[in-house]
Order: structure tokens, then sequence, then C-alpha cells
């Protein structure tokens, strides 16, 4: 038996991405512990019923903060010498860079990280995100060459790594099918009576909100029947959409908000094609994967994840990202071609089933891990 020690940015994404891996390895009969800042009572209680130990520890999630980052560097070493892991195991930027660094720091024997995407600062073409991006670059570099083993979501995230000499040779790089999907909890569902096109994502620029919207306007003038929704929540930060900025893009109201689900199956069932144009930096989406397992069409971008996930003409359309003419035409060829919309959709469900079965993609991460 092993202490295992997973952690993350969010508490929420600690049972919505890694819950599977955390229920398997504690059905393996490890010592499972979790970390990620703010825990609602409700996450707390269930990750408890799971048999999972949780940890608070602090984390400003976005830009750079020196000093709050070395106090989360602090404390995590604090926490680890208290603790006393076999094996961490980090996900998302700063927990990467950050835990790899104090696992080090205190002596766990087996460090690993999971690239989930290159985020904001590889996406972006801002002079911030620029500079962000050569920072994070050296900070990449002098962590990551204390880790074990480095897990990818994609292969485009692995050369991009590989390019920039990130990974020193003794490091064994795995690329994995994202985070995976439930392909039991998400199945196949019978189409609603009118066409309905779905966004779920967070409301940040990045995901394509804008391209999104701007799309349903113009599709809604010709096909005033289809319905056009949009699930998520907005934040705080320059990237982020506020509620004002959804009223004044979405003008007339083409676009339904849905707000935030904490089940997205209903609204993935009463839609006939699931659209998320990012801008890029994600691993593999897993809404995308959702989508796919629930048997409907995924129109999404060319980039790093979707193209992996996605194929292009077969389970789906891949469009340019920031493109809102070439999401639209996509868009409409669908709206137009239901018999081929309903084929991307069962290949999609297929490739869900095949590649992308969460229990597959914890396995390997299992087995390469030796737990």
């Amino acid at each position: 038996m092993a202490h295992v020690v997973v952690i993350g940015s969010t508490a929420f994404s600690l049972l919505n991405f890694r819950g599977a891996l955390l229920e398997g390895l504690v059905r393996r009969g490890h010592k499972v512990g979790a970390v990620a800042p703010s825990a609602s009572e409700e996450i707390k209680s269930r990750l408890e019923r799971m048999g999972v130990s949780y940890f608070d520890v602090p984390l400003r999630r976005r830009g750079l903060t020196p000093v709050g980052d070395m106090i989360y560097l602090w404390r995590l070493f604090r926490l680890f010498r208290s603790i006393k892991p076999d094996l961490v195991l980090s996900y998302t930027i700063k927990p990467v860079i950050f835990v790899s660094l104090a696992a080090r720091l205190a002596g766990i024997p087996y460090i690993s990280s999971m690239i989930t995407g290159l985020g904001y600062t590889f996406s972006s073409h801002t002079h911030l995100a620029r500079a962000l991006g050569v920072l994070a670059v050296c900070l990449y570099r002098i962590s990551l060459r204390h880790n074990r083993v480095v897990f990818f979501q994609n292969h485009d995230d692995l050369n991009v790594f590989t390019d920039l000499h990130l990974l020193p040779g003794y490091v064994r790089s795995v690329v994995i099918p994202g985070s995976g999907v439930d392909v039991e909890h998400f199945t196949p569902a019978p189409y609603p009576d009118r066409d309905a096109f779905l966004m779920i994502a967070r409301l940040v620029r990045e995901k394509g909100v804008f391209e999104y919207l701007e799309a349903a306007k113009v599709l809604n003038a010709d096909y005033p029947k289809v319905r056009f929704r949009l699930a998520g929540f907005p934040g705080k930060g320059t990237s982020y959409l506020s509620e004002t900025d959804f009223a004044e893009v979405n003008g007339a109201g083409a676009v339904e908000y849905l707000g935030r689900l904490k089940d997205v199956r209903s609204a993935i069932a009463d839609c006939s094609v699931y659209v998320l144009p990012t801008h890029g930096g994600e691993g593999i989406p897993r809404t995308v994967l959702e989508a796919m397992a629930m048997g409907r069409a995924v129109i999404t971008t060319d980039t790093a994840g979707c193209r992996e996930a996605v194929v292009d003409g077969k389970s789906g359309l891949l469009v340019a990202p920031r493109n809102v003419p070439a999401l639209v035409a996509a868009m409409k060829r669908l709206l137009d071609g239901q018999r081929e919309k309903a084929k991307m959709g069962d290949a999609g469900r297929k490739r869900a089933v095949q590649i992308y079965d969460v229990r597959k993609v914890n396995n390997m991460i299992f087995e390469n891990l030796e737990l």
C-alpha cells in the first residue's frame, strides 16, 4: 500500500476531473489524500465518503504573485513533511511547478505531474501572456527535472515541451487520452424535437464564448426555430465575461443562458450538436468527451487537444479558432445535414468508448505509476 496525494488548483476539479482516479486509488488499497484550496463542505463530505483525506492549501490560481506563490510553496513543503506521502501527483500549472519543488525539498520519493493543457500563458497573444509564458518555461524547466513521470493529455503539448527542452532524458513522458469520461454515466440520448446547439464552458474569452454568441446571432436570423444555449459561470478578472458583458454581446437574446449546471447530462441530451470554439490551451476538453459519449456531433477548433479528440468529418467538425464565419459555416452544415450529424454522433460515441473511457485512462496512469 502506498500513500498517494493528488494536488489540484480547485477543489471542484478534485471530484469533477479526478474523482474516478481517487476512487480507483482507494479501491486498490492505497492511502489517498487530496489537496486544493477552499473546498466546500459538500466536497469535503464527498471526499470523506470516498475514503480520501482532504487538505486545504490556499492558492491564487491566475497571474504572477511572487509572495503568494512562495507562501504556497512553503505550505506545501510543510504539509508534505507532516503527512509524508510516498507519491505526489499534481495537475494544472501552479500545482505542477510548486508541488514538484516542495516535494523535492521535503524528500518525497516519487514525484509525478500531469500537464492538462498549456492554458492562457501559451494560447494568448497578449504581452502579459507572453511574459508569463517565458516565466512558466523557466519554472517548468526547474521543477519538472525532479519528476519521474510526466503525463500529457495530447501529443501537441508533449511536442512543445520537447522542443523547449523542458524534460530531461531521465524523466518519462506518457501521453494519455485526456482525463477520460465515464461512458456508463454519459450514455446516448434521443435527439430533441428541434435542433439545438449547446456550449458548456467557463465564461472566459479564451473558451470562444464571443465567437459562439456572434455565430448564434448570425444563424438566428435564418433559423429562428433553432435554439442556442450556453452553460457556464462568470468569474472575476479581465478574461471573464460579466453578466453585463454577456447581455451586451447577446444583443436580442439569441443565446439562452443556463448558468452553472451541477449535472450537464440533461443539457447535452437536449442539444443536437455540441460546440466549443476554444482558442486553444486545452488538454482534451472534458465537455467534448461528455458530448461524444452521449452521441452528439461536436464542432470545435483545430487546436491542441481538440483535434486529438474529434476526427474532422467523422465524429465532428474542426474550424479555425477565432473565426466566426468558419464557425457559422460548420453549424449551418450540420443544421442542413441531419444524416451526417447522426453519423458523426454515433462515431463520437464509439470513439469515446474505445479510447476515452475513464477506466482505461486511469489504468494507464496506475500502470505508469506502478500503483
